[in-house]
């Protein structure tokens, strides 16, 4: 375990994406003991570039924060993409291949939760919009600006998901 206590759990959170991927590490000990370690984005590179290519520069950045931060766990945004837009979806897949392959490189569990399931863990609303998942998450993290992009905010809102369904599933097995 990578935090002081035993009751603390270290959780990278994934928004995957081929072009920019967010990540987002938290030491998590409860709904209002979320310490925020690191967040940021790992580029996958331009469109230009052979998809070989950008794969590649999300792996060895997932890599690189695995190395250096020491995650526990990692959890990711499960695959979703519109019907009408089914390139989106194989070109995601790869991007969400390549980086749950890096975890498991790594030895690294992954858990997965639709973006439904995390907005609605976050904010108790599972259409929430992404300006309400950045306030909600500078919220629970005493940040004094929402995080920027996005992705990155998503991905912190994964780490805590994960972490918030982790604690009930372990309660219940308490009972």
């Amino acid at each position: 375990m990578n935090s002081t206590s035993p009751n603390v759990i270290r959780i990278l959170g994934i928004d995957p994406g081929l072009n920019v991927t967010g990540y987002g590490v938290i030491d998590f000990a409860g709904p209002q003991e979320i310490h925020l370690i690191e967040a940021g984005i790992i580029r996958g590179g331009s469109s230009k570039k052979p998809m070989g290519t950008r794969l590649l520069a999300l792996k060895r950045g997932m890599e690189e924060v695995i190395e250096t931060l020491n995650p526990e766990v990692v959890a990711l945004e499960e695959l979703y993409s519109h019907y009408a837009r089914p390139r989106t979806a194989i070109l995601m897949g790869h991007a969400r291949g390549v980086l749950c392959l890096a975890a498991a490189t790594a030895e690294l569990t992954s858990a997965h939760y639709s973006a439904t399931q995390i907005k609605r863990v976050i904010t108790g609303n599972g259409r929430a919009s992404k300006s309400q998942i950045q306030s909600t998450i500078s919220s629970m993290l005493e940040l004094a600006e929402p995080p920027e992009p996005p992705d990155v905010a998503d991905a912190l809102a994964i780490a805590i998901c994960h972490g918030c369904i982790s604690m009930r599933h372990a309660a219940l097995d308490l009972e």
